[in-house]
């Protein structure tokens, strides 16, 4: 088969049914565009809470150890390999600690140097939450420590938001994508109405239901083209420009990958699989159909 036939065929199915293409094209485009524009901040909102997360502490404080059981207490809990990062903070440093904090005044209770030696410890970000309480109630353990602080509920109250974003984002854009797919597929059945004389004709002189279909592929494919370009065009035009001049503080957001073309390009291939996807969907069906009511 010709393949120039073949992108003839595919361009001249959007004429064929304009209204029917247009709004398939800009349905494509909204969902795409959503789906970007939900990509782009949901990344961002992912990285806010990582960032919450690693500043969660769990800190350890120490009885009036000797050197050696301070030193034993601080191999115990390196060696556990959800702790990505130990500090320890004297008696002294504490001291120094609370004169910062609290300024005048502080300088005779820090005199008395009441606050306890501690260790802070910064757990890996991919941690959960059980994981985290059980290191705590170990440490709680520990010979020569006094009491393991760790604020559980900013933890878990950070989790609960990361997995009501996820299946919030997700869900939104699993239903566009959904419903302009079936418009995708509505405008190619549309087309193959316009040319079921063609079809059965082509069938009476022996062309496969495949040779029939590759038109109608393109076609979809040429919507998720067009429909992929104008979304990913708008979003850079959005998040490079427009947002930047109207709320300068979120200028700083960042692009997933640290690049702007790994979300454009993959704004554009959705767009290409979901117009590919809708028109193998409704050409298998249809001319199948076609096919049944021509033998009859």
């Amino acid at each position: 088969m010709s393949l120039g036939y073949v992108l003839k065929e595919g361009v001249a199915g959007l004429s064929r049914a304009r209204l029917a293409a247009f709004t398939s094209i800009f349905s494509l485009f909204v969902a795409v565009l959503l789906v970007g524009v939900l990509s782009r901040v949901g990344f961002n909102a992912f990285e806010v809470i990582q960032i919450l997360k690693q500043q969660v502490e769990v800190e350890v404080f120490l009885q009036n150890v000797d050197d050696q059981t301070t030193q034993e207490i601080r191999d115990r809990i390196e060696q556990e390999t959800i702790v990505a990062e130990l500090s320890y903070i004297s008696r002294d440093s504490a001291s120094k600690i609370f004169q910062q904090d609290f300024g005048i005044g502080s300088d005779a209770l820090a005199d008395l140097q009441f606050l306890p030696a501690s260790f802070k410890v910064k757990v890996n970000e991919n941690a959960e939450i059980a994981q985290i309480d059980s290191l705590v109630q170990q440490m709680s353990d520990y010979r020569g420590v006094d009491e393991v602080r760790f604020n559980q509920a900013l933890l878990q109250t950070l989790e609960s938001r990361t997995e009501t974003l996820f299946i919030i984002g997700s869900s939104i854009g699993a239903f566009i994508l959904f419903v302009a797919m079936i418009l995708v597929f509505n405008t190619i059945r549309l087309t193959i109405y316009a040319k079921r004389d063609l079809i059965r004709a082509m069938k009476l002189v022996g062309a496969t239901n495949s040779f029939i279909r590759r038109p109608f592929l393109i076609e979809g494919i040429f919507q998720g083209v067009i429909a992929g370009t104008l979304a990913a065009s708008i979003i850079y035009i959005l998040f490079e420009w427009v947002v930047p001049q109207i709320v300068p503080q979120l200028g700083v957001l960042s692009w997933p990958f640290g690049r702007w073309y790994f979300l454009l390009a993959a704004v554009l291939l959705l767009a290409i699989i979901m117009g590919w996807w809708g028109s193998r969907w409704a050409a298998r069906k249809f001319i199948r159909e076609t096919k049944v009511y021509t033998t009859n």
